[in-house]
């Protein structure tokens, strides 16, 4: 059931509040469909740094009384979804290091390209690691640094780093925030009565009644310090490169993402697409919870009634236990069920937001035609995927991307449909508002940085001759 992408991961950041643990918690728990394989977080207190990391979501690892036990009025918090390093409580994050700088706490979002050649370079120099996380790497170039200061030492290391990192880093006294400076992943600024707050998504300030203050910037280093601001630049990379992808897929409807509403992008992305690939029918049907707000924007365009005609179980898991006797598409029905009074004789169209594999979408349509649907039209609020992904997103090699292997025909007879359209890319880039400022590689593989490119960074002190 999920051929879908995957994000890798939240951060949350909050500075001098009395209930800093308990909001950090919070949260992550507004970010969870960012990351459900692990989530953690470090308190400051007196000095000290107080981590606690376990695997699972939000809620399974924290209880009352872990959160009692992180004191201190500083926080960070990471819900993970790997892209790099494996899934176990070794790489769960805010990875936390002691060095001659003194305890610090890291949490990343994101993906950085090149370190494994620099992770061998200082394994033989005699680095140890923790963890399988290109996260760490960061923290070593930090303690080899030579400058006294942590904060011109971090703008030297994070200028090295090719790839994406939307990041926050605490250390007993203080909080950064930063971004890369290509801007691929979300980071944003909130304020909570005189606390400030830092989070991947606006969503987590709005469960803790913070306001959205603005969007830390591509290419900044945000310093908090004793309630006070100090900002930072990175060599400017000449373009932003935001993931587009947040706004199709990843990121909540009711969260601002690069300043822009997701709400809105999605709404516009099912009314363009009703602009595009208009079809006579009786019902638009979304795949939820993916496909619904693209379906209320093809609806209200297309004039076309919208029906929640497919059910989602919400309490089922990652995994579940089926009968030893098959049944058909057992893994879509535990999640989805159709009501078929909504369905039977009717023309329907489908919508969702992308196809990656195509074996849940041939499911689903089965799913709908098993339900009496007289003729299910595909429709697909985003361009076919046909690259993956290097800057913090879990996707499936080319080969297994169907788009990449299958014409627009072969892939509407994988998928049983009676016609299939997507959404094209100049639609999509009108519908978010692009301006040049997007990255899309996944749609037409124009890399923002190739991920076989060789490396043109500055020297930096830990790779010096």
């Amino acid at each position: 059931m999920d051929d879908k992408f995957h994000d890798e991961c939240a951060v949350f950041a909050i500075a001098d509040h009395s209930e800093a643990a308990n909001h950090a918690y919070l949260g992550l728990l507004a970010q969870q469909h960012r990351g459900q394989e692990s989530a953690g977080i470090v308190s400051s207190h007196e000095g000290s740094l107080h981590p606690y990391r376990g695997m699972g979501k939000v809620f399974d690892v924290f209880t009352s009384q872990i959160i009692d036990s992180l004191p201190g009025r500083s926080a960070i918090g990471h819900a993970r979804y790997s892209t790099a390093g494996a899934s176990n409580l070794a790489n769960a994050q805010p990875i936390l290091t002691d060095s001659w700088r003194g305890p610090m706490a890291l949490g990343h979002n994101g993906n950085l390209l090149g370190t494994d050649k620099l992770r061998r370079r200082l394994e033989a120099e005699g680095a140890i690691f923790n963890s399988t996380s290109d996260t760490e790497v960061i923290q070593h170039l930090l303690a080899r640094s030579p400058k006294d200061d942590l904060t011109e030492a971090l703008r030297d290391v994070l200028a090295f780093m090719r790839g994406a990192f939307s990041l926050v880093l605490m250390t007993p006294d203080r909080i950064y925030a930063a971004r890369d400076p290509l801007g691929f992943r979300p980071l944003a600024l909130g304020r909570l009565e005189e606390s400030w707050v830092v989070a991947s998504e606006t969503s987590a300030f709005d469960l803790i009644s913070a306001e959205y203050h603005r969007d830390i910037e591509p290419g900044e280093i945000l310093l908090i310090q004793e309630g006070e601001l100090a900002s930072y630049r990175l060599p400017p990379a000449g373009r932003h490169a935001h993931c587009i992808f947040e706004h199709v897929y990843f990121a909540r409807p009711d969260s601002l993402v690069f300043g822009r509403s997701v709400n809105t992008s999605r709404h516009e992305m099912g009314r363009q697409l009703a602009r595009e690939a208009p079809v006579p029918a009786d019902v638009v049907v979304p795949v939820p919870d993916s496909g619904v707000t693209a379906a209320i924007g093809y609806a209200q365009e297309s004039g076309i009634p919208l029906h929640m005609a497919l059910i989602r179980n919400h309490y089922v898991g990652r995994t579940f236990i089926e009968p030893k006797q098959s049944i058909r598409n057992f893994g879509v029905k535990v999640k989805l069920n159709p009501v078929p009074e909504l369905l039977e004789g009717k023309r329907v169209i489908l919508i969702d937001d992308s196809i990656v594999r195509g074996t849940t979408s041939r499911k689903i349509v089965e799913m709908v035609r098993g339900a009496g649907a007289a003729e299910v039209h595909f429709r697909i609020s985003s361009p076919p995927t046909i690259s993956p992904c290097h800057y913090g997103i879990d996707t499936p090699t080319k080969e297994e991307l169907i788009a990449a292997n299958k014409s627009l025909g072969e892939i509407r007879d994988h998928v049983a449909a009676d016609s299939l359209k997507y959404l094209s890319l100049d639609g999509l880039r009108r519908s978010v508002n692009a301006q040049g400022n997007f990255c899309s590689a996944c749609f037409d593989e124009s890399y923002p940085i190739p991920p076989d490119h060789p490396t043109h960074q500055p020297r930096l002190f830990a790779l010096e001759d």
